[in-house]
């Protein structure tokens, strides 16, 4: 584990209940951060650095709801963390419905942007702030997911090249992560039975393995570091050699 002092540095987490939204809060608990986690399941520790809300992101009115009633939280926020996401089962086009779109997209992209228009305008007056925005494989390539799964995460990766170019003037860093394979509970269905699905992976990634969450929480943690000061809208990929191929 990459070891710095979030002490006196707030993050807004997304997605913190499992996964690597968990294992990017323990770790930046473990850094001394004060965490401010969003998630639409109940978020299984307690610390006194932690303030936990139940969450549901799919649900924009209700989001929209918490951002205009905790702006004193928002006010502090150094660090914005949008690492919720939900998948399609690589559903193509015809096998989905517009209304399935609009969700997947509520969580995967609007939420980003409703969370990120809430808090920007206090980054922008201090002149500074960090973004990282979890985006994935789909957000570079066709194939890493289904046919909304991959629209939402080139959508994300968009909005935050745009405003990592509109914003790095007034000090805001904005960068995104696109892992490929990492063990979560949202790739459980991967490992269901004998696991076969899984060991396919494995076997059709370079490095033969599944990557643990912890990697994914680690470069989070860099490119959020002063040591990163100098990186800005770029997009950086964690998955094995996968999109090497």
């Amino acid at each position: 584990m990459i070891t710095q002092n979030y002490e006196r540095r707030t993050i807004l987490l997304t997605g913190a209940a499992s996964g690597i939204g968990f294992s990017q809060m323990q770790t930046y608990l473990a850094a001394g951060a004060t965490v401010i986690a969003l998630d639409k399941q109940v978020i299984s520790i307690d610390h006194p650095r932690l303030r936990a809300f139940q969450l549901d992101l799919a649900d924009e009115e209700q989001l929209a709801t918490w951002l205009t009633t905790h702006v004193k939280l928002l006010e502090k926020v150094d660090i914005v963390l949008s690492t919720a996401g939900v998948l399609d089962a690589f559903t193509p086009a015809l096998a989905t419905t517009y209304p399935a779109i609009k969700q997947l997209m509520q969580v995967n992209v609007y939420a980003a942007v409703q969370i990120s228009l809430a808090v920007l305008p206090y980054m922008v007056a201090r002149q500074a702030g960090t973004f990282v925005f979890m985006a994935s494989i789909a957000g570079q390539v066709a194939g890493g997911g289904g046919a909304a799964y991959t629209m939402s995460k080139h959508a994300l990766v968009g909005w935050m090249k745009q405003l990592a170019l509109d914003y790095a003037g007034q000090g805001i860093r904005v960068n995104a992560i696109a892992p490929g394979a990492i063990n979560t509970p949202m790739n459980a269905a991967d490992f269901a039975g004998d696991g076969a699905m899984a060991a396919q992976v494995a076997a059709d990634t370079p490095v033969k393995r599944w990557a643990d969450p912890q990697e994914v929480a680690d470069l989070t943690l860099y490119l959020t570091s002063p040591e990163a000061t100098y990186i800005q809208g770029q997009v950086f990929t964690i998955d094995g050699g996968w999109t090497i191929k």
